[in-house]
């Protein structure tokens, strides 16, 4: 796919890696639309990058339909909007991890589907999961690790689109990645944590592969894992 020209949604997009892929996408020639919960760094972003900011809640279905709607000629859908807010399960109350589940996983198979209505042939979206659903190894969040486990089972069982409605779903497993939101929480660890933690990715990097994925028409289906302090390789 030819990026210049082309309408893009990115969820997330008002800081940290939604951020990193949105200005790529723009300095690519594309319009972007930024969608975020955050309005004021939302329309932030949206200025800087010469794009449009559109106010959005990712776990409201109404939102996610009312982004699709003003993104007229839809081609390209990087679902991004995710996190892990404290405290995590077993300890913490069934709506509040359910909401995690639904914040990483249910969210983008919302959008997903509504862009697909939306979508001509020719048009890709990418899942942005994690490392941490990658593997077997344990995670202090389970039910973040198992909702971006989703996301890479997803791109997959999605695969067939492709030929059904001419729209590649392809995904991307970053690990530690150089944003705000990860320097606090490195700050929030002790000294024994912080000395765990691997080398930070960029996320220019993580939004140089996400441009790759989405300019690759052989990408459905495709999952690119990138672990810190290790190559970059695929699924």
């Amino acid at each position: 796919m030819e990026i210049r020209g082309k309408v893009a949604v990115v969820t997330g997009a008002a800081a940290g890696i939604g951020r990193a892929i949105a200005g790529a996408l723009a300095e690519e020639g594309a319009a972007v639309v930024v969608a975020d919960v955050d309005s004021d760094e939302g329309r932030r972003a949206a200025h800087d990058l010469g794009g449009r900011f559109v106010a959005t809640d990712v776990l409201v279905d109404d939102d996610l339909r009312a982004l699709i709607d003003v993104a007229e000629g839809l081609e390209i859908l990087v679902n991004n909007a995710g996190g892990a807010p404290e405290p995590y399960f077993p300890e913490a109350p069934v709506e509040h991890w359910s909401r995690t589940l639904e914040l990483n996983l249910r969210s983008a198979m919302v959008a997903t589907q509504l862009a697909l209505e939306a979508m001509t042939a020719g048009g890709a979206i990418v899942l942005v999961s994690s490392i941490a659903g990658y593997g077997l190894v344990p995670h202090r969040a389970p039910e973040y690790a198992a909702s971006k486990a989703g996301l890479i089972r997803l791109a997959g069982a999605l695969s067939p689109l492709a030929e059904t409605h001419g729209v590649r779903v392809s995904c991307i497993c970053p690990d530690y990645v150089d944003t705000p939101s990860v320097r606090r929480s490195l700050d929030a660890m002790s000294a024994e944590e912080r000395a765990a933690v691997p080398e930070l990715v960029s996320a220019d990097e993580i939004a140089r592969l996400v441009l790759d994925l989405i300019r690759d028409d052989g990408s459905a289906g495709r999952v690119v894992v990138r672990p810190a302090g290790g190559a970059t390789f695929m699924l």
